[in-house]
């Protein structure tokens, strides 16, 4: 059976489009490229088994970061970062927009879209998953997303996209306007829990086989959970690797939609003058990934291509950039200033991130070597708030909410990954991974880690006297960083913030005698 479609897509999806267009503009565009729980599984990365040649060909184009971190491993709070520079607790995001989680960013936020139109110079376009709002901080002129269309329509039917993103272009070459287009796929995202239909990864979806429906431009790739890699904090079992080759799978198509995208802006001539950057929300869906702030859950992939950095193409970097700096990076690549507002504090609001274009140009060798991440939801039942600083060396975790297990989401405890921890630990058997499930439930106030010596996180050194100076130091880094971008919480768990009234408007913790370690 072929997917129904209604109203717009019916028209768009007999229409079949061949262009070969010269470019005669010298507008700067944007296409910005997100995946929905996407990670490492590619071959620019060193995966050997998932094929993606057409993000490896990107790669090929671009800068590839080899170390890139969200800020927030959670998708709605990630995506506001992603498109106001602005980690969740200063936008107001604190986790999912949808359903009764019903999370938005707050009035006055400026987010990249709202500044673009209040320029008046350029058209901006969204193509896929939103998960944002509300609209009058989020909009965009060309929109086409789940908040009109199916999610599994308009974020993994790929032909569907690319009929979209033809569309888009379209329009573009007629106005000549400079444009900003956010590609926002949906795979490879988990739908066990609410597709399960499709498979646990949306794998079967559109591939043709009875009452699949059929998506024209997917050649699907199948996979033997026996050839999958397994990273370390999957545990290594024959339920889990079937969840990889199922996620990979998913992931074949994500890879063959971004080519249909990238085809398409090299059929219309813009592909000298537009800047291609592709990273995703947050960590796999996988234990200690998405949700976390782990190094699974907080890594996430970046390329980068600058028609104007052609001699870095094919290179990798080492420089540490956060999802917060793309709307930095696309500002300066656009030559648009910051706006001057302010929320909830005297002075005015500005962004902690920086641009990239720098380092598309030359590798740098300081002034990218920390990032921080801060993570209060995800589900409305979710409250496990995270503050995080990570440096080259090491990375530090505070857990506000600790003495409180930490949650699991609808999505990935009924994955069969989760499934099996949980059968193999009531049974007493092996689980063939590197935690247990107490211990990732229960974690400690503060964790600190030697990533040089333990890149697995296993090593808690907070309590070690000799990394005392360690410690110290980044603590005050992370505090700095939450004075600097309005963090309510930046006197929890042992004190409250006030700052109103008799009290400076710049805020003074006042503590709690809770018998908790004072921030």
């Amino acid at each position: 059976m072929t997917l129904e479609l209604t109203g717009l897509f019916v028209i768009l999806a007999g229409a079949v489009v061949t262009l070969t267009i010269a470019s005669g503009s010298d507008q700067r565009n944007v296409l910005l490229i997100i995946s929905d729980d996407g990670g490492f599984e590619m071959g620019t990365y060193n995966n050997t088994v998932c094929k993606t040649p057409n993000l490896d060909s990107l790669s090929k184009r671009g800068v590839t970061f080899r170390h890139a971190f969200t800020s927030v491993s959670s998708c709605s709070p990630s995506r506001s970062a992603i498109l106001t520079g602005l980690p969740q607790h200063q936008n107001g995001m604190y986790g999912l927009h949808h359903s009764v989680h019903h999370f938005n960013s707050f009035d006055a936020v400026q987010s990249l879209p709202l500044i673009l139109r209040n320029n008046g110079k350029y058209r901006t376009g969204i193509i896929g998953k939103k998960h944002v709002g509300p609209d009058y901080v989020y909009p965009f002129d060309f929109s086409y997303t789940e908040e009109n269309y199916p999610i599994n329509q308009i974020g993994r039917n790929i032909t569907l996209i690319k009929q979209l993103v033809h569309k888009f272009f379209s329009e573009r070459k007629s106005d000549k306007w400079p444009f900003f287009l956010y590609v926002a796929f949906h795979d490879p995202h988990r739908c066990g829990h609410t597709n399960p239909q499709f498979g646990v990864f949306c794998e079967k979806f559109g591939d043709g086989t009875q009452g699949m429906g059929h998506i024209p431009d997917w050649n699907p790739d199948e996979y033997s959970a026996d050839d999958v890699v397994v990273p370390y904090f999957i545990p290594d079992t024959p339920r889990a690797r079937q969840d990889i080759a199922a996620q990979y799978r998913t992931i074949g198509r994500l890879d063959q939609g971004v080519g249909l995208v990238l085809q398409a802006l090299q059929d219309y001539g813009f592909s000298d003058n537009t800047l291609v950057l592709y990273s995703s929300d947050n960590g796999i869906p996988f234990p200690s990934g998405r949700t976390n702030l782990y190094e699974p859950g907080m890594s996430e992939p970046m390329i980068i291509s600058s028609p104007e950095a052609k001699h870095r193409w094919g290179e990798v970097s080492d420089a540490m950039p956060s999802l917060t700096d793309i709307v930095p990076t696309i500002l300066d690549w656009f030559g648009v200033s910051y706006p001057n507002y302010t929320l909830f504090r005297p002075g005015p609001v500005k962004l902690q991130g920086k641009s990239l274009l720098p380092v598309l140009q030359e590798e740098v060798s300081i002034g990218w070597d920390r990032v921080f991440a801060s993570h209060n939801f995800h589900e409305i039942t979710m409250y496990y708030p995270m503050r995080v600083v990570r440096t080259a060396t090491h990375k530090l975790i505070h857990n506000l909410n600790y003495k409180m297990p930490f949650s699991i989401d609808q999505d990935f405890y009924v994955s069969p990954t989760f499934q099996d921890i949980l059968n193999r630990t009531a049974a007493g058997d092996t689980t063939h991974w590197y935690k247990t499930l107490q211990e990732y439930y229960y974690r400690a106030q503060w964790e600190l880690y030697d990533l040089r010596s333990d890149p697995m996180e296993l090593n808690n050194l907070a309590s070690n006297p000799s990394y005392s100076p360690v410690l110290e130091e980044l603590r005050q880094s992370l505090t700095q960083w939450q004075n600097a971008t309005q963090d309510p919480w930046i006197c929890s768990p042992s004190c409250i913030l006030e700052n109103s009234g008799v009290y400076p408007k710049s805020g003074i913790c006042l503590p709690f005698d809770n018998h908790l370690q004072v921030h």
